[in-house]
């Protein structure tokens, strides 16, 4: 049985303190706080605006650093990620939104990186299916830094949480991201 995976923002409206950038991830096995994007939720995600999109988004894959981790538990396809792996993020470049062999000429994203964010990665089915210029790329399920500071766009988790949650996941899991109400 598949599962549905739902993200809310967390109460409150954006202030002066800027948007809302932290929330619930919930699915049938449980219910954990997640890390959002620094410029919030938002349903008309751009490239570079720093948003998490609202919008529903199959698992695509798991991938981890090999080096640092054992493969997670999961029914989701596994890749480990390698040094010379990135993820272009150029809209103006052929592989917009998807993997590239680094060094790449264009902007990219370093999947291999030091901080342990990228130790564990969900490919998230955003802007994939087509794949059009502009409207966001490397919007990804990943590991929260130490501060828990907000994402540059994605969705982040503890590790114990994105292992927990792993466990459940299988081909056809939907993440889907709510817009906070007004």
């Amino acid at each position: 049985m598949t599962i549905d995976i739902i993200v809310t923002p967390d109460p409150g409206a954006p202030d002066e303190r800027g948007p809302v950038t932290t929330g619930r991830l919930r699915w049938p096995g449980g219910e954990v706080p997640c890390v959002l994007g620094r410029g919030g939720i938002r349903i008309d995600k751009r490239e570079g605006d720093g948003a998490t999109p609202v919008g529903r988004f199959p698992l695509r894959r798991v991938l981890w650093r090999a080096d640092r981790l054992s493969p997670p538990e999961t029914a989701l396809p596994l890749h480990p990620i390698a040094e010379h792996d990135g993820w272009c993020d150029a809209p103006e470049d052929p592989a917009y939104n998807r993997p590239v062999v680094r060094p790449y000429p264009a902007s990219h994203e370093e999947m291999w990186r030091e901080d342990h964010v990228y130790d564990i990665v969900v490919v998230m089915g955003h802007n994939d299916a087509p794949v059009v210029p502009g409207l966001g790329s490397a919007v990804f399920l990943h590991l929260v830094r130490p501060d828990h500071a907000p994402t540059a766009g994605c969705v982040a988790l503890t590790p114990d949480d994105m292992l927990r949650l792993l466990r459940d996941c299988e081909p056809g899991c939907i993440l889907s991201v709510v817009s906070p109400v007004a």
